[in-house]
């Protein structure tokens, strides 16, 4: 669920609600029952979901433990296996 900002136009208090993406817009402050509006900010980002590997800086030989000290399946040795994502 969404974090949305908001603004009292009465007393300038600002504060955030989680709010389903569906649901409307809070018309009234918490503390002063003023009229608010729903400010545009620039989010927490977003979360990539599937499989997938980025394939920044990776050579196909190499191995996360040497970079993290962890292999990317969270051992911390070799597993004798290629990194995670290349085809076997």
């Amino acid at each position: 669920m969404p974090t949305y900002e908001y603004e009292c136009r009465e007393c300038g208090l600002r504060f955030e609600r989680r709010q389903s993406m569906t649901e409307e817009p809070l018309a009234e402050c918490p503390e002063c029952r003023g009229q608010v509006h729903r400010l545009v900010s620039g989010g927490a980002g977003f979360i990539l979901e599937g499989g997938g590997h980025s394939q920044v800086n990776r050579r196909a030989d190499a191995c996360s433990l040497e970079q993290n000290g962890k292999t990317c399946c969270g051992l911390d040795e070799h597993c004798g296996k290629p990194p995670c994502g290349d085809n076997e």
